[in-house]
């Protein structure tokens, strides 16, 4: 089956952009949360993976609601 129908070209159909998807920034700030939460507990636990992983969640989530929301 076509994804477009006949004579529609696909700069005409109208999509929704991933970057304004509100799914993509509950999933960031979720990520900015586990990482907290990541760091504290990696921290208490001396388990200093987790603490390596939660701040680079953390980076990350920050990352992208800063690009998304402030520029």
């Amino acid at each position: 089956m076509a994804r477009y129908r006949i004579g529609e070209s696909p700069d005409t159909v109208s999509t929704l952009d991933a970057n304004d998807s509100p799914l993509i920034a509950g999933t960031a700030v979720f990520g900015l949360a586990t990482g907290i939460g990541f760091v504290i507990a990696g921290l208490r636990a001396r388990i200093y993976w987790l603490v390596f992983w939660g701040a680079g969640l953390v980076l990350a989530s920050l990352a992208y609601l800063l690009h998304r929301f402030f520029l």
